[in-house]
């Protein structure tokens, strides 16, 4: 499958100035940003631009980013799944990732994170994919936005569903592990009966055993 990916920008008002939405942003260009210091989810914000750095680099890797000036202040990443997941263990070519989402404290609550989904989606080319997210609470910011588990899960519900995310039930361990952890997906417009039907058999591995 040949990944053409079409760079799209927006601009956006917010409290503290005019923000840019852009992306898919290539390797060299993020290159030359700066990561907020706020940046901390996942890894500490030098460390996460080197990870974000690499996926761009990747044929399939997309990462769209929200920047004042020239100072990165969220982002949103799509690659192939991890091959340590279940996910990857049927190489499904047109199947990604919805990886990782960020936005700093002080920007939530205005729909960057929304528009950063926006963008992400204006490219035609994604309705070749088959998107997955999968939401674990203990990656999500309890303490930073004072939601409970459940509070926060329905807001990424809520935010996926805006471009057309579902739920979908699944048997994978990790999920199952706790009633607020989910997998959600998008089908684009031009996905076809196979694809699905070899995400279903992902979805589900333990269906015959008793």
């Amino acid at each position: 499958m040949k990944h053409i990916k079409t760079f799209y920008s927006i601009e956006m008002e917010t409290s503290h100035g005019l923000v840019t939405i852009e992306g898919p942003v290539p390797s060299e260009q993020l290159e030359k940003y700066t990561f907020h210091h706020d940046l901390v989810s996942f890894r500490p914000p030098e460390q996460q631009q080197k990870a974000l750095v690499e996926i761009a680099k990747l044929e399939e890797g997309r990462i769209i980013i929200i920047r004042n000036n020239e100072t990165v202040v969220g982002y949103v990443t799509y690659l192939y799944p991890d091959p340590l997941e279940r996910w990857s263990e049927d190489q499904i070519e047109n199947m990604i990732e919805l990886g990782a989402i960020e936005v700093i404290p002080s920007y939530r609550g205005c729909g960057a994170g929304k528009k950063l989904l926006h963008v992400s989606f204006m490219d035609d080319a994604m309705e070749d994919y088959l998107v997955i997210t999968t939401e674990y609470y203990w990656h999500w910011d309890l303490k930073g936005t004072g939601l409970n588990v459940w509070e926060y899960r329905k807001m990424m519900e809520r935010l996926m569903r805006n471009v057309d995310f579902e739920y979908y039930a699944t048997d994978d361990p990790e999920i199952t592990s706790h009633p607020a952890n989910c997998l959600m997906a998008r089908v684009g417009k031009r996905v076809n009966d196979e694809t699905i039907e070899r995400f279903d058999r992902l979805r589900f591995k333990n269906r015959f055993m008793y």
